[in-house]
């Protein structure tokens, strides 16, 4: 994933893209364009300007996954070394859409797919189905209902929002009737088995002016100020090196588990979409209870672009590069709706009342290693 070291940059520029930013997002990601281009020796500029940054030597920070060769190449994104993200080259590709296979014989199958991403990948993700139809998504729900609940997650979704677990035909109908389709049709469907009792852990890596972090993590959920269950921030275990590194560590079963999983995950997509190129890599992985009794582990999504667990990781890049020796460190990431205080320790990224979702707060802390954590 390295590639070619390209030229040292000048400037830091956040890349608009198609996915819109709330104003809590778009605050923490000029706060963490600062902190990157600290680390780079550059200077952050904000939003990129195609007439006023052309020529200049950019770093580029996607507001999402980057989708198509071409416009990488316009961009002059040749290594990681370019930006903090991912390039792919299909819409889907972004997606959590890729986790699963399409139906034996899917009516709808979006270009570049790949059947020998899922054959790779498949020891490392739940039983489901990514669908492109509305039909599709009704035959491939009611072949998951025979085993057990089924959760629905659009893919453009973030931080767990629009998921619903659905038990019958009948509310399988309501609820892919309510998708919509254009966006289905473009990016897809995921509807898979759904786990009780779950913890989600997180695994991943980045790549900034030469340094590379790996790490390994748990998620926490919260209520928003609608009281719908969301993701409230990550806890990570980081070190200095790749996965290699990071497996030898003490790690309990489960947590060598993830790691190994997201590391298949990880060679699939690799090998099966050559033009991928990513510096940020995070990998959500799930274990839990089936509706059958059985204990069940695998990656629900994937993240090649910058995410909740980010403001931890820049949080370790800037700790790494200050001290050459530092091998480990702790950092997490929080977010919490509503009236709050914050600890004494916390570094601010965003208070305050956010138009789209309400009073929100979000900061970062940062420990020292400790693996009984």
């Amino acid at each position: 994933m390295s590639g070619s070291r390209s030229a040292a940059k000048s400037e830091v520029v956040l890349l608009a893209t198609h996915k819109k930013l709330a104003t809590h997002e778009t605050v923490v990601q000029q706060a963490l364009g600062e902190r990157i281009a600290q680390l780079l020796g550059a200077t952050f500029v904000g939003a990129y300007d195609p007439a006023l940054h052309k020529g200049h030597a950019l770093y580029y920070i996607p507001s999402d996954t980057l989708i198509g060769k071409q416009a990488g190449d316009a961009l002059g994104i040749q290594s990681v070394d370019d930006f903090f993200g991912g390039l792919i080259d299909h819409p889907f590709m972004a997606t959590k859409a890729i986790s699963h296979p399409l139906l034996d014989d899917a009516t709808a199958k979006p270009a570049g797919w790949s059947n020998r991403f899922f054959e790779d990948a498949a020891d490392a993700v739940l039983s489901g189905f990514s669908v492109f139809n509305e039909a599709d998504a009704r035959r491939a729900g009611r072949l998951l209902l025979k085993n057990g609940p089924v959760r629905i997650k659009p893919v453009l979704a973030t931080a767990g929002r629009g998921q619903v677990v659905v038990s019958t035909d009948v509310e399988l109908d309501k609820v892919i009737a309510e998708q919509d389709m254009a966006e289905v049709e473009e990016w897809g469907l995921v509807l898979e088995e759904d786990l009780s009792d779950v913890i989600t852990y997180s695994v991943g890596q980045v790549q900034v002016a030469g340094i590379t972090v790996s790490y390994h993590g748990t998620q926490s959920l919260t209520q928003d100020n609608n009281g719908e269950t969301v993701y409230g921030g990550s806890q990570l275990w980081l070190v200095r090196g790749g996965y290699d590194e990071l497996l030898t560590l003490d790690l309990e079963d489960d947590v060598r588990r993830s790691v190994t999983q997201a590391m298949q995950y990880e060679k699939a997509a690799l090998a099966c979409f050559p033009d991928f190129l990513a510096s940020r890599r995070n990998y959500d992985i799930a274990h839990g209870t089936n509706a059958r009794g059985q204990i069940c582990s695998g990656v629900l999504e994937q993240s090649w672009r910058i995410g909740g667990a980010s403001p931890a990781e820049v949080e370790a890049l800037v700790a790494f590069a200050a001290d050459p020796q530092l091998r480990r460190i702790c950092a997490s990431s929080h977010e919490i709706y509503g009236p709050t205080t914050l600890p004494a320790d916390a570094h601010v990224l965003y208070e305050g009342e956010d138009p789209e979702v309400g009073l929100i707060s979000k900061f970062t802390q940062v420990q020292p290693y400790d693996r009984t954590q």
